[in-house]
């Protein structure tokens, strides 16, 4: 009797993991990271390829799609892998995986299932490949992910179409109408920079002749690459292309799950299966790919990756297939000029998947507001190159981040606030983030930081358990309105452990010196306090505890690092201020004891009770605080100026009007306890409820 090899573990080195450990993390440390999610990938496609197997579709089987993909991947293996690893693919294997048990819904599942066709057929594109397969169509027609978006009108409902792909160009058949007859359209895709030719408006390929049906690389005269063509489908079947997918045989996650170059180290990462469907929606406190390249990339450009297979992840798109006629709608890149040649980035506006959650339509950013984010990355770049080249906290190669999702607007007008109001990642999405524009090349920089902290834990998190979380939301969180549950209160030390290293390699920029000494003596206290209180939660594990204990010696190195004194002061009342509020708005009172005289007492367990009524609450204090005002009208601005006994008296006249708001309140108790360091001034500041009105009076 023999069984199959029992596959080997992940085994982080101990330098990788210390450098994690940090907050930062080498470009070594991060493929390690990568390698990871490629094998957690693999497991859960098996997983969901599975459950897939015997649902009935129009579309191609499961089976054959995946052979195809497997050719793909024996001629073009970094492209195969960009796919696999690429952000939305992440995404879509989650949502499937909730889809499947029932614990999220959508349009009808083949349609969804059928992803794994277009996954397929962007693979043969992109590798050269010959393939035939049948894919779904949306309304909005065929997305084919890193590529772009081609169009050809479904109808309301999904439909499917009949695609056939050779040498990188493809031909796409829609179904049949009643009132008309199916369409083609032949085009060569590929993403476009910004500012390329093609990426403003609704663009195509150079004119070229289109392919016959079945024929590949022949010729209908007159017939022009991107334009609508009547007649009979060109493909009506699925393709019998076979391949094994590199270091694969069979069916993804078969055989072993290590990958070359893991060095056996003091962590092991154990099995995560469909257990990890997904680490879900994150709102802010919330192996290289192929993505950017046509696919005439140059293998140069896919051989800069530390360890793993090679990939195009830093090839520009060429040029010439990146524009045409009307269509072909081409994925915008990102592209700044690196040391090693051009690094282009999806601003992916069109995938369906690119959201944190369910599947979202396109949402094209129009021609002024993609040069915007062209833009202010490019500031964002020049701000991360400025700190050197070697890896930190605070410090982020733009190379390894995989896609930029514009949140919320899709118009320069009006202009951008000056910060960043909405940021977001997800552990299903590496590499990916959720961002709103901000007018600051600075701002933007700042958050990728934060967001791509958030990556590297959620990997670090797929590859092996750091705490034993309840999932109870009972922490404060220095950066949230609402409270936190341990995993989002480690999420939120590890980002602003990055934020703080951001700001800290700044402190000597004289154009950035005061906001720098503002935000890292802010970011650096904050972080501690949550350190110090996943320390003493005793729910960390081993690698846990190494992890966060890593953390606690960067920043208690910084706390040693002097900063600018009025800064300092303004950082430590902002920190003060926000707890304070925190407490007044999810904290309840306790209950009134009978005896009038005697002092409200907590509960016996130690634990906090919160208010039914707590919400949001927007922290406007934050960045206001970041500079001294030099007019100061506001009870906040006279207390950021450094004049408590005027902000005392603006917080008493707010509070004359209304003494339950916690905004006065707080800022009342942190101005008395300025003015009166001693004690009973500052009891307050550790349990400010006790202000408020308390139940049964």
């Amino acid at each position: 009797m023999t069984s199959e090899p029992r596959p080997a573990p992940f085994r982080v080195p101990d330098r990788l993991f210390a450098e994690l450990a940090a907050g930062g993390g080498s470009a070594e440390a991060v493929a390690f990271l990568e390698r990871g999610e490629r094998a957690r990938r693999l497991l859960l496609l098996r997983t969901l390829l599975d459950r897939l197997a015997e649902l009935p579709t129009p579309l191609t089987p499961v089976a054959d799609a995946w052979e195809v993909f497997k050719d793909a991947a024996e001629r073009d293996p970094g492209a195969a892998d960009g796919l696999l690893l690429a952000p939305t693919t992440g995404a879509w294997i989650a949502h499937m995986l909730r889809r499947v048990h029932g614990t999220a819904t959508g349009p009808p599942l083949w349609t969804e299932a059928g992803r794994l066709n277009v996954l397929a057929l962007t693979a043969a594109v992109r590798a050269g490949t010959e393939a035939a397969l049948t894919v779904p169509l949306s309304e909005h027609g065929l997305h084919l992910p890193g590529l772009g978006l081609l169009h050809l009108a479904a109808g309301p409902t999904p439909s499917v179409a009949h695609a056939i792909t050779r040498a990188g160009e493809l031909t796409v058949t829609g179904s049949a109408a009643q009132d008309r007859p199916p369409r083609t359209v032949t085009c060569r895709p590929a993403p476009a920079p910004v500012d390329g030719p093609g990426a403003e408006s609704d663009a195509g390929v150079p004119a070229r002749a289109a392919a016959g049906p079945g024929s590949g690389s022949g010729s209908r005269p007159g017939v022009v690459s991107g334009s609508v063509v009547a007649g009979e489908s060109v493909v009506k079947g699925g393709s019998g292309v076979t391949g094994p997918f590199p270091a694969r045989s069979g069916r993804p996650g078969s055989g072993s799950n290590t990958e070359p170059g893991a060095v056996p180290g003091s962590v092991v990462a154990g099995g995560s299966g469909a257990k990890a469907v997904s680490a879900g929606k994150r709102r802010p406190d919330g192996p290289r790919d192929a993505r950017c390249a046509g696919p005439d990339a140059s293998a140069s450009a896919r051989e800069r990756r530390p360890h793993g297979p090679p990939d195009a992840r830093h090839a520009a798109p060429d040029a010439s297939t990146s524009a045409g006629t009307g269509a072909w709608l081409p994925l915008r890149t990102l592209t700044h000029l690196a040391p090693t040649g051009p690094v282009t980035i999806p601003l992916d506006d069109l995938d369906p998947y690119r959201d944190l959650d369910d599947p979202v339509p396109p949402a094209r950013l129009d021609a002024e507001e993609a040069a915007e984010w062209q833009r202010v990355f490019d500031g964002a770049v020049a701000a991360l190159a400025a700190t050197g080249t070697e890896q930190g906290p605070g410090r982020l190669d733009p190379a390894l981040i995989r896609a930029v999702v514009p949140y919320g607007r899709t118009a320069a007008t009006p202009p951008a606030p000056p910060t960043v109001a909405v940021s977001a990642s997800s552990g299903d999405s590496f590499g990916a983030m959720v961002i709103s524009r901000p007018g600051s090349a600075l701002a933007l920089a700042e958050t990728l930081v934060h967001e791509f902290q958030h990556s590297k834990l959620a990997a670090l998190l797929h590859l092996f358990p750091l705490l034993d979380d309840d999932r109870e939301e009972r922490y404060y969180a220095p950066w949230r309105a609402d409270p936190r549950h341990l995993t989002g209160l480690l999420h939120g030390a590890y980002a602003f452990t990055g934020v703080a290293g951001f700001w800290h390699d700044r402190l000597t920029d004289p154009a950035h010196a005061e906001a720098a000494a503002y935000h890292f003596a802010l970011r650096r206290v904050q972080c501690r306090l949550v350190v110090r209180t996943l320390l003493t939660s005793a729910r960390l594990t081993a690698p846990g505890r190494r992890l966060v204990e890593g953390l606690a010696r960067m920043l208690d190195g910084w706390l040693r690092v002097p900063v600018d004194r009025a800064a300092l002061r303004r950082a430590r009342t902002a920190a003060v201020l926000h707890r304070t509020q925190w407490r007044l708005r999810n904290v309840a009172a306790p209950d009134a004891p009978d005896d009038d005289s005697a002092p409200a007492e907590p509960p016996e367990d130690g634990a906090l009770r919160f208010r039914p009524d707590r919400g949001f609450w927007p922290d406007t204090r934050t960045h206001a605080f970041a500079r001294r005002p030099t007019d100061p009208r506001t009870p906040d601005e006279h207390l950021a100026a450094g004049d408590p006994a005027a902000a005392l008296d603006g917080y008493a006249a707010d509070l004359a009007r209304d003494a339950t708001d916690p905004r006065a309140l707080s800022g009342w108790i942190v101005a008395r306890a300025v003015l009166d360091p001693g004690g009973s001034a500052r009891r307050p500041l550790a349990r400010p409820e006790l202000l408020l009105p308390r139940p049964g009076r």
